[in-house]
């Protein structure tokens, strides 16, 4: 049986229903200025700059994406700060400490999580897992 990558994409393209953004900060800290007051290295304003935006998907890392919770189900889940963004794979690979922001949401009927539209999350480790048309990489909440 041959692989269908325009079924794939269909499926796939039902959990990519958050309205992202990539933004990134191309100087790093290099020009971020110490306030002496607090101690704390504060960036410039603008200091990120948008390098993509378009349809993909946040969630706690390691949940079904696809499947919906049993009715009357017990489960304990940890409480996590790692989530996974999956993104399709014509976006431009993301770098270390690059910022993806949940602007919104195409879904019908509202958004998978409401609390995670407006939340920004950091890139912090390689890709998850790359397939045919999504790629899946780690992210850690920020704001």
């Amino acid at each position: 049986m041959a692989f269908d990558v325009e079924g794939a994409r269909r499926v796939v393209g039902r959990i990519l229903d958050d309205k992202l953004e990539v933004w990134r900060d191309s100087s790093g800290r290099t020009d971020d200025v110490l306030d002496e007051t607090t101690g704390r290295l504060v960036p410039p304003v603008p200091d990120e700059e948008l390098v993509w935006d378009g349809l993909g998907a946040v969630m706690p890392l390691g949940r079904p994406a696809i499947t919906k919770p049993v009715g009357g189900a017990v489960a304990v889940e940890p409480p996590t700060t790692d989530y996974q963004a999956v993104l399709p794979v014509g976006a431009p690979a993301l770098h270390r400490d690059d910022v993806v922001r949940v602007a919104g949401s195409v879904r019908p009927g509202g958004p998978r999580d409401p609390q995670l539209v407006g939340r920004r999350f950091r890139f912090s480790d390689g890709a998850v897992g790359t397939y045919s048309v999504v790629s899946i990489v780690r992210v850690q909440v920020i704001d």
